[in-house]
């Protein structure tokens, strides 16, 4: 029997380890594409991305309660509804993680480099180089190193509210409730900030290290996550005084921007080291975490047996991480920010739509919440991916379709080669 993991957490810590998920280079980038998409209405649609991640967020809790192992929703789809649809989850969470890799690594070369567009493609193809190589001998981010990165994070936050109230906004907050994009705007900048709240359900896969998890789980998702909403309605409303909609939405480094328009621009060095700290942290976190997956998928033969490789000495998924760390690099060097937190929120939606598909399917001894949640969660998944820029769902559902038709040959061709040794 394999030995259990301490339980030593309490509320608090996990309380901790859920705004150490969902506070980082996010909430600095995704206010652009947001305003792009609905103009000042980005409040709204943030109300939205947050009622939905409370959705997402209780339903894995839910499952991470019967299924107490990894593999998050790959494992959940594959027990609740079948091993395509578990492979659908796994799929989606792949691609829609390695786009917020891609997300990641512009997000910091636009706080952190200046220069041209060139300059800043190849600042961020060194950090993904630098973190894939840090990720393959073995050195991750511990829960020590996360409550660093969030208190960094909330501090550069707090000064840049602070200084865009006390310097005094020049935009114009116009078109209010519903901005320029009206209904379908807000909605996609739903989709888009839902990238910003991505983690959230951290807390789920602690089941086995917190006192008393049917007490303590359930308390701390909602509190994390009304802790997050309340710091993210403030920086969306601080930027959109400081900038206006039609400046933010033509930025790559929103905050920034922000602070400049509202006279605050010595602030401007706090926001940009706030939103480089954050962004290396999340994409070192994402490798890791990316790779891991792709491993867990190889092994059973989901995707190509040769990502199950693990490095004899550092004991790391060396495979995958090399790939993954390959395929950002090209993201990198060949999309926007836009674009990555497009096709992000598309894969990581359809994870989250089979994580409440699944939690619907749940008898009574298991459930927590009630199963009209699971349901309206499902539904605002799937309605926020329809309203994603149709350049990134064009891309995801592509690139779905790629990997279940990639599925459907690794098995048949399996098939095949244990039938010829049978014979």
């Amino acid at each position: 029997m394999a030995e259990a993991l301490a339980r030593r957490l309490g509320t608090g810590d996990a309380v901790v380890i859920g705004l150490g998920s969902m506070i980082g280079a996010g909430v600095f980038a995704a206010f652009g594409p947001a305003a792009a998409a609905a103009g000042s209405g980005l409040l709204i649609g943030l109300a939205l991305a947050a009622g939905v991640a409370y959705c997402n967020a209780v339903a894995s809790a839910q499952l991470a309660a019967q299924y107490p192992t990894s593999g998050g929703t790959y494992v959940y789809g594959r027990e609740r509804l079948g091993e395509w649809w578990g492979f659908t989850a796994g799929w989606g969470f792949v691609i829609g993680k390695t786009a917020s890799c891609a997300a990641m690594a512009l997000t910091f070369a636009s706080y952190a480099a200046g220069g041209s567009l060139w300059a800043q493609r190849a600042a961020g193809v060194g950090a993904v180089a630098a973190l894939t190589a840090v990720n393959y001998r073995g050195i991750t981010r511990t829960a020590g190193l996360a409550r660093v990165l969030v208190v960094l994070s909330v501090l550069a936050l707090a000064v840049v509210v602070v200084a865009i109230a006390v310097g005094g906004g020049r935009g114009r907050v116009q078109g209010l409730p519903f901005g320029h994009g009206g209904a379908y705007g807000i909605a996609q900048s739903a989709g888009l900030l839902f990238f910003a709240f991505a983690g959230y359900a951290r807390i789920a896969t602690l089941g086995e290290e917190v006192r008393d998890p049917a007490r303590t789980i359930p308390r701390a998702i909602p509190l994390a996550l009304g802790i997050t909403v309340a710091i993210y309605a403030a920086v969306g409303v601080a930027v959109l005084f400081g900038a206006g909609s039609a400046a933010l939405a033509a930025s790559t480094a929103p905050v920034v921007t922000a602070l400049h328009g509202a006279g605050a621009a010595w602030a401007s060095p706090v926001a940009r080291i706030g939103a480089a700290v954050a962004s290396l942290g999340s994409l070192l976190a994402l490798i890791a975490g990316v790779g891991r997956t792709a491993l867990a998928m190889g092994r059973n033969g989901d995707l190509p047996r040769w990502l199950e490789s693990v490095h004899p000495r550092h004991r790391v998924p060396d495979h995958a991480e090399l790939a993954l760390g390959a395929v950002v690099c090209v993201l990198v060097l060949t999309t926007d920010l836009r674009g990555a937190i497009g096709f992000s929120s598309f894969g990581v939606l359809a994870y989250y739509a089979i994580a409440n598909a699944s939690a619907f399917t749940q008898t009574a001894e298991h459930r927590r919440w009630p199963r009209p949640l699971n349901a309206a969660g499902l539904v605002a998944c799937v309605a926020l991916m329809a309203t994603l820029p149709w350049r990134s769902v064009a891309a995801g559902a592509a690139v779905l379709t790629i990997g279940l038709i990639g599925r459907f040959v690794l098995h048949r061709r399996s098939s095949r080669i244990l039938s010829s040794r049978s014979l």
